[in-house]
């Protein structure tokens, strides 16, 4: 199985925490941690905006990923969320086999 590390943003700590149960609940996130607040800085509709938002990192594997993207533009206050994710080259094989007993299985 091949791991990933998702990272979204929400607006809200209340938005990232419903976010986080749901992915855990429905089995497509092992685990999410919420990380914030985090200042960000970008640029929208021609004009530099600084926000507070909250970060979750998502773990989870390749093969869900499709699915998570999906929750995540279906249950996100922004038109266009963030959804960065990254292969996980490396890491605890202990770990590794907790998170595959969390995820879906077909």
């Amino acid at each position: 199985m091949q791991y990933v590390l998702l990272m979204t943003t929400c607006a809200t700590r209340e938005e990232a925490k419903s976010l986080s149960l749901h992915l855990v609940e429905q089995r497509l996130a092992g685990c999410v941690q919420v990380v914030g607040p985090i200042a960000s800085t970008d640029r929208r509709e021609d004009r530099i905006e600084s926000v507070e938002e909250w970060l979750c990192l998502i773990k989870s594997s390749h093969e869900l990923y499709p699915r998570i993207m999906a929750a995540i533009e279906g249950n996100h206050s922004y038109e266009t969320p963030e959804i960065v994710v990254f292969p996980v080259l490396a890491g605890s094989e202990r770990y590794f086999d907790w998170l595959r007993t969390q995820l879906q299985r077909d």
